[in-house]
């Protein structure tokens, strides 16, 4: 056991089942930092011996649980890439704890440190979500200990998206279709004029696309609500869709009985790096080529702002909420109230027009009278 003093505050440092401890005081007092030490030590102690726990967890270095956590992640559910993602700042910067050693001073902590990094509140909320629920019970411990104090999630200021205008949705389309990458023109007209999100444009299967009918029956969703869901294809998704069957073909097509087919399992936007190669693998991202299309068309906006226009643009239009949502899947609640907003303007402006029109045909109609008594 050990004080040492860096710069004006004081540290303490002992070994705990093996590891190290190194924690700072804060204070300037040597006298606080041997009470920290103690304390500390003492709540390790407690961790340690308490027997509702199983102990081997509670000396383990973080870093492994969530080792272990990932990998029955990755066996229940489709995706793991987020949890990877949120628990490897989780590890990076938590790793090398034991699990004793996780307090809510722990998790305030590992906020702070993150939002130095300019991390989005949003993100450092899921991660925090991540790490005490693969805590177990000291994780609810813990979340109940900053629920009650009003710490456990950061404000999330949620902002509306962007909706391209028309000038925008050009440039983009004009861009899409010059891309170096084959995906980029259909992927955006299945986003800009379908409404359909990343992951279900990624894991679009030929299967999914009726030709006849003029439709995508979405597969894998963001909720079980939008899974299923028929969305119809206009003009410029269907036609996009044809021209990329026509290329996919003579890329990939097999030849049955003289003819080149492709198979309904086969990803319509299939891996492949630089170009596209296996068709029994989804891409991973469009990333790279739709940043490279909107520095070409001099536009700024997420990929996700394409499904947020067209909302937009069915909102001013006077679709209701259910037609949307039978269109585009689940809208959250308050980005519905945004399009109700939407809506009741266009109908304010429609109203409007009336009068104007009315006025301008009484004026017509009153200089009509005055030339004719003149």
């Amino acid at each position: 056991m050990a004080t040492y003093q860096r710069g004006k505050y004081w540290w303490y440092r002992f070994r705990f089942a093996g590891e190290r401890i190194d924690e700072p005081t804060k204070s300037t007092s040597r006298t606080v930092a041997k009470e920290a030490e103690r304390q500390h030590r003492r709540a390790l102690e407690d961790g340690y011996n308490n027997f509702k726990e199983v102990r081997q967890n509670r000396v383990r270095i973080l870093e492994e649980i969530i080792d272990e956590y990932l990998t029955g992640y990755r066996l229940r559910y489709r995706s793991a890439s987020f949890a990877e993602y949120a628990l490897g700042h989780v590890s990076r910067l938590l790793g090398t704890k034991i699990v004793a050693d996780i307090t809510d001073i722990s998790v305030l902590r590992y906020q702070e440190d993150r939002l130095r990094e300019k991390a989005a509140p949003k993100s450092i909320n899921e991660e925090v979500r991540f790490l005490l629920k693969m805590l177990g019970d000291p994780g609810e411990v813990i979340r109940a200990h900053l629920k009650k104090t009003k710490q456990l999630k950061l404000t999330v200021h949620k902002q509306i998206g962007k909706a391209f205008d028309s000038e925008e949705t050009q440039n983009l389309a004009t861009n899409a279709k010059s891309s170096r990458s084959p995906h980029m023109y259909p992927a955006f007209m299945l986003a800009r004029n379908g409404g359909l999100r990343d992951t279900e444009i990624k894991t679009l299967t030929w299967g999914q696309v009726n030709f006849v009918a003029k439709t995508v029956q979405v597969g894998r969703a963001k909720s079980e609500a939008g899974e299923g869901r028929i969305v119809p294809l206009n003009s410029e998704a269907y036609q996009a869709l044809v021209d990329h069957r026509a290329w996919y073909l003579k890329r990939f097509g097999e030849i049955r009985d003289g003819v080149r087919e492709i198979r309904d399992e086969w990803y319509v936007f299939p891996w492949g790096k630089p170009r596209p190669s296996d068709p029994a693998r989804h891409i991973t991202s469009f990333k790279t080529a739709w940043k490279t299309t909107r520095r070409n068309a001099k536009v700024k906006g997420r990929w996700h702002d394409n499904r947020h226009t067209l909302i937009t643009e069915m909102a001013e239009n006077g679709a209701g909420d259910e037609t949307i949502m039978e269109i585009a899947g689940h809208v959250d609640r308050q980005m519905l109230r945004h399009y109700s907003h939407i809506r009741m303007k266009a109908k304010r402006e429609a109203v409007e027009s009336v009068i104007a029109s009315r006025r301008g045909v009484s004026q017509l109609g009153s200089a009509s009278k005055a030339g004719s008594s003149a």
